[in-house]
């Protein structure tokens, strides 16, 4: 008799699952969300919230973050990568941070076009659309390296992600002429970050040597001194080099170029980005902590891109970068004479520390929680300021 009574209770509740799996399509075409939704298979099921994340959604207008009176004059120079994007918007946000231009580099991740346009509409997207943005030369100073075709695919996309365009059009200057006017307005006070290959700097340089000695540091992304590069990561790419980072692999000799101008230079290599990882907890994080476009940005931006972030490969390259520009507490330090290894070889792109170089300071280490913790701060515009 008992378990008759089990059999009869066990059939009516498989009768009520069965009556509620088959009312959820009817009620839906009614505007009626279900109760709950059904996960599993292989004979293992259970059921869950239907409640589905919001997409997230961009004003056409954004109020700019106040510039301070005292605020750096940065320019940023920028291969429109998905971590430059995301550095961008960063120091778009920073109140001490005046970027007064952003110059594309056609020799890095983005192609010049959609590099700029992207560059444009983030500007807008951070409340700033009238800073000046042009590209540069779309090939290398010597050599023929490229980005893999399908990065370059999915950066000039902006990853798929639609946000508002922003009405103004490209600078009317070239990137040099960027360079050398931002360089002038700063009058001897004017950081350059550069997030992609050196080629616009060194060709600015080239154009007019005496900006190199106009200016109040240089912070590059680039190099690897005592660490392995990543130019071999790329089953692709089949590149037989272990010791070279993308950056000054690209454009050797335009890096060599810049190491040796005579610029006051900071690297912010790959010894200190790999302090750094862009993990699935940080997505969480960043998941639950996304109150202004910006933010939301990145986090769809990382939503697009889950696979990289699951690898335990995905670093804060250019958004660390751009932080210890601007708070050098953020990393450890060490000065050394260095050199870009520019010649055709198997150790091209690399960078070296070598008595007969050109003295430069690096980042050799980074505080991993502290940067974190900062950029969710700032891209939330919690400045404190």
């Amino acid at each position: 008799m008992k378990k008759r009574r089990i059999l009869i209770i066990a059939m009516v509740l498989l009768a009520m699952v069965v009556v509620l799996l088959a009312a959820g399509p009817i009620l839906a075409t009614l505007g009626v969300p279900p109760l709950f939704c059904v996960e599993g298979g292989n004979g293992h099921i259970r059921f869950v919230s239907c409640e589905s994340e919001p997409v997230d959604t961009f004003e056409q207008h954004t109020t700019p973050v106040p510039v301070s009176a005292d605020a750096q004059p940065t320019l940023i120079d920028t291969d429109m990568a998905a971590d430059d994007w995301m550095a961008i918007l960063y120091l778009l946000q920073r109140p001490d941070v005046e970027v007064l231009a952003i110059t594309v580099t056609g020799t890095g991740e983005a192609h010049c076009e959609p590099g700029v346009q992207n560059a444009l509409d983030l500007a807008a997207l951070a409340g700033r659309p009238d800073i000046p943005v042009a590209c540069g030369r779309e090939t290398p100073l010597a050599g023929d390296h490229v980005f893999p075709t399908s990065w370059r695919s999915w950066v000039d996309s902006l990853a798929g992600v639609d946000i508002p365009s922003n009405p103004n059009s490209p600078a009317s200057q070239t990137a040099m002429e960027l360079i050398a006017d931002a360089v002038q307005e700063a009058d001897g006070n004017l950081e350059i970050i550069t997030l992609g290959p050196l080629t616009n700097l060194a060709e600015a340089f080239q154009s007019d040597p005496l900006l190199a000695d106009n200016l109040s540091r240089v912070f590059i992304m680039g190099g690897a001194f005592y660490v392995p590069g990543n130019v071999a990561d790329v089953p692709e790419m089949r590149i037989d080099n272990s010791a070279a980072e993308w950056n000054i692999y690209i454009d050797p000799v335009a890096a060599q170029m810049v190491v040796e101008s005579g610029a006051p230079i900071t690297f912010v290599p790959l010894d200190a980005c790999n302090h750094v990882l862009l993990d699935e907890a940080f997505y969480r994080r960043l998941g639950n902590d996304r109150t202004t476009p910006a933010a939301r940005f990145v986090y769809q931006v990382l939503t697009e891109n889950i696979g990289f972030v699951q690898s335990g490969s995905y670093y804060f390259w250019d958004p660390l970068t751009a932080a210890v520009a601007v708070d050098s507490s953020l990393a450890s330090f060490e000065i050394q004479s260095v050199i870009v290894v520019d010649e055709e070889g198997a150790n091209i792109g690399v960078t070296r520390v070598n008595p007969t170089g050109s003295q430069v300071q690096i980042a050799v280490s980074a505080d991993g929680d502290a940067f974190k913790q900062q950029f969710l701060d700032v891209l939330n515009s919690r400045t404190g300021d």
